[in-house]
């Protein structure tokens, strides 16, 4: 069984085939999802770019469906956007909402509307303690969904920056010092079951918002985040005036920590 999965996602061939295929390399869904679970997506709506500055609604479609069909009692879609940006109007302009519309839809939470629990960050150098969202502890099983792009702060962002999204947005803003290492830090209290990420699309440097677009066409699947990034770093480097160039992801804080 591979650590990370990875495949190529031909012409032709469906989304929803696709992402089995991904997560059947490293032990298919029914490894992840039991039936009755509460199941938590982590999409990446920061802001309503198109992808790969945020979610495909396609492919965060496909994974409410593919929840669903190996047994979820029910699906939670939760995020919270920059903190300039409204969240609402950020996934309502993402077509977020439209989901509701599913013959099975899921529950969306917007962060800032519900309640925050603070969690202490044992052994934390740069990071202490934050405040995340109490609905998180409802699920059984929490899923990230990861975009495959640079970032201008934090040189690379997927699976382990994605937590970012789960911050009180107040809290967000000492972020910024010391990024990469309050990342790794912040990654030992959030504890996914499963990554997806889409890298249809990437951005080769740039982002998060906007950047050089490159197609690699790939689907990755793992249930190790930093595996999961390590592989989507290697992708970005195979692409001519990436700005990962010459970087070996080992070095890179939020993954060396």
């Amino acid at each position: 069984m591979k650590e990370v999965g990875r495949i190529k996602v031909e012409g032709g061939v469906a989304l929803k085939d696709a992402v089995l295929k991904v997560v059947d390399e490293i032990g298919g869904f029914k490894k992840f999802v039991k039936t009755g679970d509460v199941v938590f997506l982590k999409p990446n709506y920061n802001t309503a770019d198109p992808s790969p500055a945020s979610t495909d609604i396609n492919f965060l479609k496909t994974v409410v469906e593919l929840s669903y069909d190996f047994g979820a009692k029910s699906v939670l879609i939760g995020e919270s956007s920059t903190m300039t940006l409204n969240t609402r109007k950020v996934l309502s302009n993402a077509g977020v909402f439209e989901l509701l519309e599913m013959k099975t839809p899921p529950r969306i939470y917007i962060f800032e509307e519900e309640n925050w629990i603070k969690k202490e960050i044992s052994d934390g150098k740069f990071l202490k303690n934050v405040s995340v969202p109490e609905i998180l502890g409802r699920a059984d099983k929490l899923i990230l969904l990861p975009c495959l792009k640079t970032h201008k702060y934090a040189q690379f962002t997927g699976a382990m920056k994605l937590s970012i999204g789960f911050i009180k947005p107040s809290q967000r803003m000492l972020l910024h010092f010391n990024l990469q290492e309050k990342i790794a830090e912040l990654n030992r209290i959030i504890n996914p079951d499963l990554i997806i990420m889409d890298g249809r699309k990437c951005f080769i440097s740039g982002g998060p918002a906007s950047g050089v677009v490159r197609e690699p066409n790939i689907l990755l699947a793992s249930d190790d985040r930093r595996a999961i990034d390590i592989e989507g770093i290697k992708t970005i480097q195979g692409f001519e005036g990436n700005s990962l160039a010459g970087i070996s992801a080992d070095d890179m804080p939020q993954f060396k920590i």
